[in-house]
């Protein structure tokens, strides 16, 4: 066997990869992060407090594109956590009911616009039992900076997260530092083109 044929031979990939835990092995923890979709205009008549403003019509009807790419992925999560503020609510919920997920959902003032990553992390340790796959649904520019934080320990990142955008990340343990690896991030159209 020649030397590149033999190099080539003793190349070997893990698509999973497993992290100890005190309950024993399992896979690295994935999670996603998912934009709120096309909302009210920030000062539209009627919707001048930021919490209550909706997802337009449009906004509903590409997010349930969305959801529909998102079932291609298969992505079963085990809890899907929402900023309780109206827009990201109402994106929590069609992606939930798109996947038949609507048990798993939960509310966190910590992806609530300025919330803080050290509370979110400690409340997704408290999940038992820990779970293998997140949703977040939340807002700009704070998952951009909880993204940065997680896959540089910094805010140094520049994303480009549109709404309706999903990110991928995967680690072996959360915690408000680098400890994570961004695997992908899907902007709306991508994700349309999908169905």
């Amino acid at each position: 066997m020649n030397r590149a044929a033999e190099t080539n031979s003793k190349i070997v990939t893990f698509s999973r990869h497993c992290a100890r835990r005190r309950s024993g092995y399992h896979e690295r923890m994935q999670l996603f992060l998912l934009r709120h979709g096309l909302a009210v205009e920030r000062g539209t008549r009627g919707f001048e407090d930021d919490a209550t403003r909706p997802l337009t019509p449009k906004g509903r009807r590409q997010l349930r594109k969305i959801a529909a790419a998102m079932k291609k992925l298969e992505p079963d999560f085990d809890l899907i956590l929402s900023s309780p503020l109206v827009r990201a609510k109402q994106t929590a919920e069609i992606v939930a009911a798109g996947l038949k997920l609507k048990k798993r959902l939960k509310f966190s003032n910590a992806l609530a616009p300025g919330g803080a990553a050290p509370i979110l992390m400690r409340q997704l340790g408290r999940e038992k039992p820990v779970p293998g796959k997140i949703l977040l649904v939340g807002h700009e520019p704070d998952l951009s900076r909880l993204i940065s934080l997680l896959v540089t320990g910094g805010p140094l990142l520049q994303l480009d997260f549109k709404k309706g955008g999903l990110c991928k990340l995967e680690a072996a343990k959360l915690s408000a530092g680098k400890c994570a690896t961004l695997a992908w991030l899907l902007t709306p159209k991508q994700m349309r083109l999908m169905v």
